[in-house]
């Protein structure tokens, strides 16, 4: 991957810190997250259509885990497992976390990032192509997934937010600063 993916990525120290072990607890909240999202809002996963039940693979280069999804509707899966597990999906998604994350919040352009090679896409691209279609038409906000409404979503939604674009520009920080000592 090019020079953007190692401004996005996290810094080698915090890296360090996180074992495998760390994400293995987010799966099933996750999974219900996605399993109450999809009643409250089906029509993004119809969106999906046939790839619905597809294996999306999304691998954080610069974290020790991946997320393996299947978002099936009400009956979606997240599964972490380590990153060093073989991969066995219908479509992989590779890049630092601050660059997957930009894209579903629509701060960046997942395929200005495809280009770059700072995300790299394996399999099956059509996939892909309808998970991001699906994203993008459902303009979604953290308190969206949460199912939060009201006060608490826009507390959340700025929480949220905010705590990304700080670690977006601890991360860009850092990449410079590295950049200065080469």
């Amino acid at each position: 991957m090019g020079q953007i993916a190692d401004e996005m990525s996290l810094p080698g120290f915090v890296r360090r810190l996180l074992p495998a072990a760390v994400g293995f607890p987010l799966g099933p909240v996750l999974t219900l997250s996605l399993r109450s999202f999809a009643r409250r809002r089906p029509e993004i996963f119809e969106r999906l259509g046939e790839f619905c039940s597809a294996r999306y693979l999304i691998d954080p280069t610069d974290l020790p885990f991946v997320f393996d999804v299947v978002p099936n509707g009400q009956s979606a899966t997240v599964q972490i497992a380590s990153g060093s597990q073989p991969e066995i999906a219908d479509v992989v998604l590779r890049g630092p976390i601050m660059a997957l994350l930009g894209i579903v919040d629509g701060t960046f352009d997942g395929d200005a990032l495809f280009f770059h090679r700072t995300i790299s896409i394996t399999g099956r691209t059509e996939a892909i192509v309808a998970l991001r279609n699906a994203i993008e038409d459902a303009e979604l906000q953290p308190s969206d997934l949460l199912g939060l409404k009201g006060m608490a979503a826009s507390i959340a939604n700025t929480a949220i937010l905010g705590g990304v674009d700080f670690a977006r520009g601890a991360v860009a920080s850092a990449a410079q600063r590295q950049k200065e000592r080469a």
